[in-house]
């Protein structure tokens, strides 16, 4: 194959002055087997990304825009620890992480009314835009100390972003078209509210066509616990695969393992990113 590639690593073109080469370079599996709802799954962690949702300062902040109502947002917190579990060793094994967060226009100009209402219901103010809190941030908009990520999850520059503008993060924004060329088949979700914008998107994902896997204490609401109750049940039972994300860093630190001891014996030159460790199956 041509050695210039141009385009994204998963899914790039060899190219030269006077040919190109459509073909995409081999990525080998990296298989991983967690337990699941409502059967074990394995996943290709080569063909996979992890979305994260609206882990955001407004929701989880104890100065954000739902604290600023009256919103207990503990629950909202929760998904903080366990994604700090995760995220490394996904980063480690090549997963890309996507962080979908509500990320306004100041102007609102893409936002219809029925959105604009969950934000404002009685029209006195206070939605979409405005500062929630004496001397606060423009709510959820895009650039804003409101719309940024909370201080305990602050991405390295190599993870993405897409700011979306209703409960599904597929509408009006580029989600698909950044998955699709990254070849990813599966999409992880965690994030909140789990029964609001994580389920929103992760069933637009569902019938997109990707597999989906709900890691259920990375995700969490602030709604009552039977919206979230009955967001895993529906997920297991009609879009996809619900798995806790403990058994994942397991994996993962042994995939991770395995690798490193097969780039030791082999010396320098051996290739030890298609290891895995699947002692699952």
């Amino acid at each position: 194959m041509v050695n210039i590639r141009l385009g994204a690593a998963r899914n790039s073109w060899g190219v030269t002055a006077g040919h190109v080469d459509l073909r995409r370079e081999p990525v080998a599996p990296r298989p991983v087997t967690l337990d699941a709802r409502p059967q074990r799954v394995t996943l290709d962690l080569a063909r996979s990304a992890l979305v994260v949702v609206d882990m955001q300062n407004d929701f989880c902040h104890p100065a954000g825009w739902l604290a600023s109502i009256g919103v207990d947002i503990a629950p909202a917190r929760r998904p903080i620890e366990a994604l700090r579990r995760v995220l490394p060793p996904l980063r480690m094994a090549g997963v890309p992480v996507i962080w979908l967060n509500w990320g306004n226009r100041a102007d609102l100009a893409n936002v219809p009314p029925g959105v604009r209402h969950v934000y404002d219901p009685d029209g006195s103010g206070g939605g979409l835009g405005a500062p929630a809190r004496p001397g606060g941030s423009p709510t959820l908009q895009a650039g804003s100390w409101s719309a940024a990520i909370v201080d305990e999850l602050t991405p390295p520059a190599t993870d993405l972003r897409v700011d979306k503008y209703r409960m599904s993060g597929f509408f009006d924004t580029p989600l698909d078209a950044v998955l699709r060329n990254l070849a990813v088949t599966t999409v992880l979700f965690g994030g909140v509210n789990s029964d609001q914008c994580v389920l929103a998107t992760l069933t637009d994902a569902a019938c997109l066509g990707y597999d989906v896997v709900l890691l259920e204490d990375c995700a969490a609401t602030t709604s009552p616990q039977f919206c979230h109750d009955a967001t895993v049940y529906n997920v297991a039972q009609c879009f996809g695969f619900v798995a806790d994300s403990t058994p994942l860093v397991d994996a993962l630190t042994v995939d991770a393992l395995t690798a490193d001891a097969a780039l030791t014996s082999a010396g320098p030159t051996s290739d030890a990113r298609g290891a895995t460790s699947d002692g699952g199956r």
